[in-house]
Formats: structure tokens, sequence, C-alpha cells
């Protein structure tokens, strides 16, 4: 028997940032995103020889490992090892198991599109499928946050393992506390095919470690500086303005929100953007985009610009020089799936 799971990466068109417990536990966050065609997967062998093989195969890294209650976090495919120990410590009375695990995802990590969390929802996936436990989507991605952000200690907002886990377009609400409420959004599908014509994923080639900068949006906020607070603010804003946007079909205002948010997201932490940066979005507006965001927490990886009209095709041209690759993407209104094999 083989048990496969994929779940969804995710764009995040406004709000982002205001997710982190530093800003939402005193004001309250909101962010708007939407699930995409690229994945992050998980596949779980059963064995009986009680070994734990973890390989992530996108990664080239490899480990084997004798079955125990708990594995080392060591640096070396750490996120599968945090979603074994919280698995066998919380669902499997602490007795070890043993099994293969393979993993890969369609983005390279630190790319922007929240491939961590998708991958750490998925491999959730995998052993609730496997030992068929009784975990919703709320109860999934709960767990998926408490592994990263606590058990590992990674640095980081929220958004993502919600969106991993349910899929499709939502406004994320995120309360005092770990409280979170998921607000998923009826949009036309004929306005769905007009954004994903108008919109341009443009990768820089290079990935960044997202912790360092949301660590420093961190300090921002803990330090009360008010700079970074207001600018929280706006992003939050933002997300309500997208969110009406979207749903009324008012597409001339969506480029004008990306680009009010990608000027005050520069303000809640220097590392953000860099002269590279600057010169691909001034390059993607003067060839006709009307707004953009870079994906995720800064500083590399994927930016998102929108192309009203037939603009994509003269912006896609301007990028060129810049030596990275524009993809196309669609939208994706499933969340987690898992199945068996047999």
């Amino acid at each position: 028997m083989i048990v496969r799971s994929k779940a969804p990466l995710r764009i995040s068109l406004a709000g982002g940032g205001s997710d982190l417990h530093a800003y939402a536990d005193l004001y309250g966050g909101g962010v708007l995103n939407a699930a995409i065609d690229m994945n992050a997967y998980a596949h779980i062998t059963p064995r009986r020889d009680g070994k734990i093989v973890l390989h992530a195969v996108d990664r080239n890294e490899r480990v084997e490992l004798d079955a125990d209650a708990k594995l080392d976090i060591d640096g070396t495919l750490d996120l599968a090892r945090g979603v074994y120990n919280r698995i066998v410590k919380d669902f499997h009375h602490s007795a070890p198991l043993a099994f293969e695990l393979q993993t890969f995802v369609d983005a390279p990590a630190g790319s922007g599109l929240g491939s961590s969390s998708t991958l750490v929802v998925a491999i959730i996936g995998a052993f609730v499928e496997w030992l068929q436990l009784p975990l919703g989507e709320y109860d999934i991605a709960d767990l998926a946050c408490a592994i990263e952000r606590v058990d590992l200690g990674f640095a980081g907002g929220r958004q993502d393992q919600y969106a991993a886990t349910f899929g499709g377009w939502n406004f994320i609400e995120f309360f005092p506390g770990n409280r979170v409420l998921v607000n998923p959004l009826r949009i036309r599908s004929t306005n769905l095919q007009e954004l994903e014509f108008n919109l341009v994923l443009y990768y820089t080639g290079t990935s960044r470690l997202s912790s360092s900068i949301i660590e420093s949006q961190i300090r921002n906020l803990e330090d009360a500086t008010t700079e970074s607070v207001e600018a929280m603010h706006h992003l939050k804003e933002q997300a309500s303005m997208m969110k009406e946007a979207l749903l009324k079909g008012e597409f001339d205002r969506i480029g004008e929100i990306l680009d009010y948010g990608w000027h005050h997201k520069k303000n809640t932490a220097s590392e953000i953007s860099n002269p590279e940066i600057e010169a691909i979005y001034a390059a993607a507006k003067k060839a006709g985009a009307s707004g953009g965001k870079i994906s995720g927490a800064g500083g590399g990886g994927y930016l998102m610009f929108y192309c009203p009209g037939n603009t994509r095709y003269r912006v896609v041209e301007a990028l060129r020089r810049f030596g990275g690759e524009c993809h196309r993407m669609s939208f994706d209104d499933r969340g987690l799936s898992t199945w068996q094999v047999k």
C-alpha cells in the first residue's frame, strides 16, 4: 500500500504580514490569498524492517533512521521530522512507526509561494490518510502551524497552512491567540479566467531565507516601530479592499490595490526589497502593469504583476532582460487531497 497526498501552493494578494502573532494578537489580521496549480506532494510506504526513510526527491536529500518515538531535529529534513514527532506523540501513543516518506514540491524553498508550510500540510495529510486520524480542515491547519511555529520554532505567519488545507480563494481572519476564521470567496468563473489571464508570475531565480525577514518584521512590531505598525494597518486594510474588488469584479482596481500594498509592505522591514527587485518592479510598470507585489516575506523568490488588457505580453518581454522566468498559472479550488494506492 502507498498513501499519497498533495496540497496546493498559494499566492497572497493582500494583507500578508498581518497574520503574524506580533500583530494579530493586538489588532487582528486579515489576509486574502488563492491556491494555485502548483503543489507539494507526500507519499508514505509502510515498512516492516523497523526503519524510517525520509527522502526529499526534489532536493536530493535522503536519510535512513531506526524507527523511534522521537526523531532528532538536526537541520536535515526537519519539517518531516517535526510532523512525525507530533503525529506519534499526539495520535500514536508514542509508539514508533516504520515507513518511507517521499516528498516533492513544485516550487523551490524560499520562493514566496508558501512551499514549506504547504509541504507540512501535505505530510500531515499523508499520515492522516494512513492512520485514519479524525482530523478536519481546521485541525490539520492548526496542527501544521503548531509544528512549524512552536515545535520547530520557525518564524512566520499562519496564512499558508490554511490556504494549503482549504484551497480556493479565501479571506482569512486572525484573532488574538490562535483563533482563525477562513471565509471562502465565491468569485465568478469568468472573473477567475480574467484574473488568470492578467496575472504574471515572475521568478527572480533566487530564493531567500524568509525567517530572517519575518524576524525583522516581528522585532519592529514588538518595538512598536510606528512606521512598521502603520504599514501593517494599511496591509490589513488592503485585504478588505481586495476582497471587495474581487467580489464585485472591479478589475481596474486590482493592480492599484496591489501597488498600494507593495509600497506599504516595504515599510514593515528593510530587507523586503532591494535594488534588483525595484528595477524589476519599475520595468513591469513601465511596460503596462498597473501594480504588483513580491510573494511571501520578500527579498527574492516570485513577484506577481497585474497586467490589464493585453499588456501581459509587453510586461513579459520587458522582464526577459533580468534573467528570470515568467509563468502562467491557474487557480485551484481544491485543498489538501489524500488517497491510497493498493
